[in-house]
């Protein structure tokens, strides 16, 4: 029996009568706690986990479609890694990748292709230590776990799984082979919000109390890209919020998710899906009688110390783009979308570093000019370093560079990295956990520990750095 129907054979429900305006009565769903795997012998959490340093990541990808080009491209630009290996199911976007690796000055890199299984192939060598993984969504979870069996780091695009099996199994195999699962969510590496973070650590928003984020992003330039129409197709069959990591990840940084803190539960709601079936007919010229997702998920979390986060997905309707990011405190407010704004109670902020001072009002965002300045004070030290550089590298501005270089450099020295297997099993979570809580009437719904009892081990969201 697969992990779903477990849980829905399992799940302990709270059942309550309601009375109907016929005096019949019927059974109602209203909390649905979802079965948390007991640690199989033998094996340890993974939190604050450290590998021993390796002298050079050595790195083979798969998957060179969309996403995959770039990542290479990345990867010619950061000391001490070597690309190795190149798998794509087309050999045209592996001669592709190719080219990246020769324009760059490197050598060609050994070439898997054609077969659905060539993957394993190149995960098998023995000369790689990092597998790159940047395919379709069903297929991240089963390659990730291959990859950890076979000895090696995984680092797998978003989301990185799409079942709570597929998380449970992550997990497992990442505590058991003591390797790195680390999920390629870029958007936690954005400036402003590693700027606020910054900002949040030192204390200038006072106890933080609520964050939003989401994916807000009409697709409708990219349907048509996306290989044998996967993504379209995964909404079609699949209802919840799918894509919910991008708003998520820098929402639980900033809360000390499983650093002090924890999701707790969850209530999902979504509208009817009105652009999807239209999106379908467009696309494969079939006639769409039936597609599962809402064209909008709207969901509301709450932590173990009182926190709420609320999160929403649209990839449908023609909305601007926008992550939502934000964050309300205490004694400050930060806002990403659709303005940069901070605001703050003025005695946060020391005359030496903000320009009129004495014009600082809480009920309302601080101008332009002295955001400027808050934010050259607080430039988070990452930034500080490679901003620039990553910058004229590019990939969403060089939000990606950031992730690909603070990857190679926790690896090199050995250090925890800065997203975790449990990142990835609670920011991938949302999939089907929200599924469970529209699909039976928005009900709430727990959020698994996936720590297994360490999410207060360490004291708060910290980068790990290597000793002066």
């Amino acid at each position: 029996m697969n992990l779903h129907k477990m849980l829905c054979a399992t799940a302990v429900f709270a059942v309550t009568l309601s009375s109907m305006a016929c005096s019949q009565k019927s059974s109602t769903v209203d909390r649905i706690v979802t079965e948390v795997p007991e640690r199989p012998a033998g094996q340890e959490d993974m939190v604050a986990f450290a590998a021993e340093p390796i002298d050079t990541v050595r790195v083979g990808f798969i998957g060179l479609g969309m996403r995959g080009p770039g990542a290479v491209k990345r990867f010619t630009k950061i000391p001490g890694t070597k690309v190795v290996a190149l798998c794509d199911l087309d050999s045209a976007n592996v001669n592709n990748a190719q080219r990246i690796l020769s324009d760059a000055g490197l050598p060609e890199a050994a070439a898997y292709s054609g077969d659905k299984d060539a993957w394993k192939k190149l995960v098998e060598r023995d000369d790689i230590n990092l597998v790159y993984i940047v395919t379709d969504w069903e297929t991240h979870a089963p390659m990730a776990i291959y990859a950890m069996e076979q000895g090696k780091h995984a680092a797998v695009e978003v989301p990185a799984a799409m079942t709570l099996e597929e998380i449970w199994d992550i997990i497992n195999t990442s505590e058991r082979t003591r390797k790195h699962c680390m999920m390629l969510e870029n958007c936690v590496y954005d400036f402003f919000e590693m700027n606020t973070l910054n900002m949040a650590q030192q204390g200038l928003f006072g106890e933080l109390l609520h964050a939003e984020g989401s994916y807000i992003h009409n697709l409708q330039d990219f349907w048509g890209e996306y290989w044998n129409n996967w993504r379209l197709d995964y909404n079609r069959r699949h209802r919840g919020d799918v894509y919910a990591t991008h708003g998520l990840g820098p929402a639980c940084q900033l809360l000390d998710i499983h650093r002090g803190d924890r999701m707790t539960t969850l209530v999902a709601m979504d509208t009817d899906p009105i652009t999807g079936p239209e999106l379908v007919e467009k696309y494969t010229g079939e006639k769409c009688d039936s597609f599962a997702n809402g064209d909008h998920t709207m969901t509301m979390i709450r932590t173990a110390n009182g926190k709420t986060i609320h999160i929403q997905h649209d990839v449908m309707n023609p909305r601007p783009y926008s992550r939502m990011y934000q964050i309300t405190g205490t004694k400050g407010f930060a806002n990403k979308y659709p303005i940069k704004q901070y605001a703050f109670e003025p005695e946060q902020l020391s005359t030496d570093s903000m320009p009129d001072h004495e014009n600082l009002n809480a009920h309302k965002a601080i101008s332009k000019h002295q955001r400027e300045a808050l934010e050259e004070k607080y430039m988070h030290p990452i930034i500080r370093e490679v901003g620039e550089y990553a910058k004229s590298v590019g990939g969403h501005g060089g939000m990606d560079y950031i992730m690909d270089y603070r990857l190679v450099y926790c690896l090199r020295n050995g250090l925890p990295l800065d997203m975790d297997v449990y990142d990835l099993a609670e920011w991938s979570s949302m999939a089907p956990l929200t599924r469970l809580s529209i699909e039976n009437g928005s009900v709430p719904v727990e959020v698994p520990d996936f720590t297994r009892g360490a999410w207060n081990k360490v004291k708060g969201y910290r980068h790990a750095y290597k000793p002066e």
